[in-house]
Parts: C-alpha cells; structure tokens; sequence
C-alpha cells in the first residue's frame, strides 16, 4: 500500500510517499520525502504572509510531486491513494495542495483522503514507532496546544486545549521579542542552552490547577514586560531569559501532562507537533512520563515539523479503514480533532 501526501497548511510545502502494509499494525516506509521551506520568503516580515505562502505553494507543488517520484522511482500508477491537508490552516495554501491532489486522483482514478493536519501530527509517531492504540498524546504546534486521548483515525477525546495562545505562538513572539529571527523555537532553544533559567522568575498560568486546559499570554506579557527593562546589548540576560522561559514552559506542559495521565490512565503518552522537537521539553515529558508509570514516544526531530510524510501515513490509516473522500470535498480553515469538544471563542 502505497500513498502520495501533501503538505501545503502554513509555509512548508510538502510533499512524500510512505509505503506500508494494508494490515492494521504501526509501522511503514518512507520512500520519498521532499520539503520546501518558505523561511527567506517570510523572514524579513518576522512571520507568515498568507498570500505569500500560497503563492509560493502553487509555484512550487508541481515540481515537488515530480521529485517525489523520481525519488521513490515510481510513477502516479504505482499509487494506492492521493492524499492532501484538506485543514485546518492557511486557508490559500490548503486550497492549493487541496487542488493539487484531487486532479491527480482524477486524473489516475485514485482514492483521494482529506486529511486533517491535527491527525497528520497525532498519528505520526505510528509511522516510525511501535505505538498501539489508544495513546495519550500532547499536541504542540505554532497555533494548537491539547491533550488528547488517541483512539484511532477520526477517533480522538480531547482532555484540555489552550483558552488563549497555544506554545508555539509565546515561542515565536518570545523570539521576534529579542531579535532572534524567525522561526522562533529552534532559536529559543538554541540560545537557552547558555543561560541560566533560574534568573527570572515568570508565571505558570493554570499551574498547578485541576484539569487539563492551558493558558499562555500571561507568560507572553511577562515575558515582554521583561524584554523591556533588558540591556538590549547584554547577551547574558538574552540568553538566561530564554532559559527561564523554557523552563516555565517545561514547568507548566508537565504538570498538564501529570493531570492528563491522572484523569485518562496510558501506558504511553505521545507528544506531536513542532515545538516536540525541542529537546529540552522532550526531557522534561520523559521524567513526567517515568513517575506516573508511562513512557514518552516521539517522532524523529524531522517529523516534528510539518511535512508530506505524516499525511502521506495517516492517509494511509485510513485508506485501511475505507475512510477515502469524494472530490467535492471543501477546505476547512478550522477542523477540530474532537467535534463534540466545546469551541474555544
């Protein structure tokens, strides 16, 4: 079983072939896995430019699905299915790689699976990783921050969410706050390696409190209100800042974590998304994860961030259970994991 995935929900454009048997059990190939990074089109304005990104999308997905090809040498026949981030995301960009694969599905008579990008991240570590279901899982990405309860595709409980800014958006404003460029998690991590994060002390929100749900702006706005009384020349503080922002944010996914395992007992708690390639963080999970008797699993660092291959897999997830889409299919800017969880205003 073989199946194309695209990747085109922010400014990655994205494109794999991942290969797996057509049984139910984890585990499969990559044969192909080629990304665009849209980072020089975007940096300069220290964020995404929607626009941008789906001109970029269109410019570059034709030749992509060409080099997925010839990478895997194989050709659209050799193909089971066609799969696309159908949402949520930029709505521009999703249209593109949306269009994309339903014309190659028309045009070869191959299933198409609308995939939803939040199930591309919460079922990746099943690709590389001998992961059963159900899972706890942690979803960490620019826009999303939830504890959910895995069952299988389609099949997701959620436990608690951000009610305010999700992780990946207090790293990045962290980030443009001091200067470090875009994208702002790597550099984050990069220069908290050097610094102290006992120097500043910075709030928790939610810490400690019972269930599930996060809450990050008050930990952005402290973090600028300290921006501003800094020595913009003093490395050290840049540095020790970062550290202690890091750690504050170990602090608080941890003990949302603790509480999770406590109210939906797993043997494995999964995290998923961009910011689970920070390794800080990942160590952090694994200690929580050792004293309430769980393990921690994560994909490989380079299928934390957004790529085809972890579409291309849970386009394979489904097509075992039949779950294809029919071509009139629409876009979704917003497309929940867990439909009947209320929605965050």
């Amino acid at each position: 079983m073989r199946v194309l995935g695209i990747e085109t929900s922010c400014d990655e454009t994205a494109v794999a072939i991942v290969e797996a048997p057509a049984g139910s059990a984890p585990g499969g190939l990559i044969l192909a896995n080629v990304v665009y990074s849209q980072q020089t089109e975007h940096r300069r304005f220290g964020g995404v430019v929607p626009e941008i990104a789906a001109r970029a999308h269109l410019e570059r997905i034709d030749g992509l699905v060409e080099d997925a090809l010839t990478e895997a040498r194989l050709g659209l026949d050799d193909l089971d299915a066609i799969a696309a981030t159908g949402g949520p995301g930029l709505i521009g960009g999703v249209m593109v790689g949306v269009m994309a694969a339903k014309g190659l599905a028309f045009a070869r008579e191959k299933p198409f699976l609308a995939i939803n990008h939040l199930e591309g991240h919460a079922l990746t570590v099943r690709l590389t990783e001998q992961v059963e279901f159900p899972y706890l899982l942690l979803l960490v990405s620019g826009g999303h921050c939830q504890l959910l309860t895995v069952r299988g595709p389609g099949d997701f409980t959620r436990l608690g969410t951000t009610i305010d800014d999700a992780v990946g958006e207090c790293f990045d404003k962290t980030a443009k706050l001091l200067g470090l460029g875009f994208p702002g998690g790597p550099a984050v991590e990069r220069l908290a390696r050097d610094g102290d994060a006992q120097r500043f002390s910075l709030p928790r929100p939610m810490w400690r409190k019972a269930g599930c749900d996060f809450s990050f702006s008050g930990l952005k706005t402290a973090v600028r209100q300290t921006v501003e009384k800094l020595d913009p020349d003093d490395e050290r503080a840049r540095a020790d800042l970062c550290a202690s922002f890091q750690r504050t944010v170990g602090d608080v996914l941890a003990d949302r974590c603790a509480n999770a395992l406590a109210m939906a007992p797993s043997p494995t708690l999964v995290v998923a998304g961009g910011v689970a390639a920070n390794l800080y963080l990942r160590g952090r999970l694994e200690e929580v994860a050792a004293r309430n008797g769980a393990r921690l699993v994560a994909p490989p660092v380079k299928l934390c961030t957004d790529n085809g291959a972890m579409i291309a897999w849970a386009g394979i997830e489904r097509l075992r259970l039949g779950l294809t889409d029919a071509l009139d299919f629409k876009p979704r800017p917003r497309w929940p994991l867990d439909a009947s969880a209320p929605v965050r205003v």
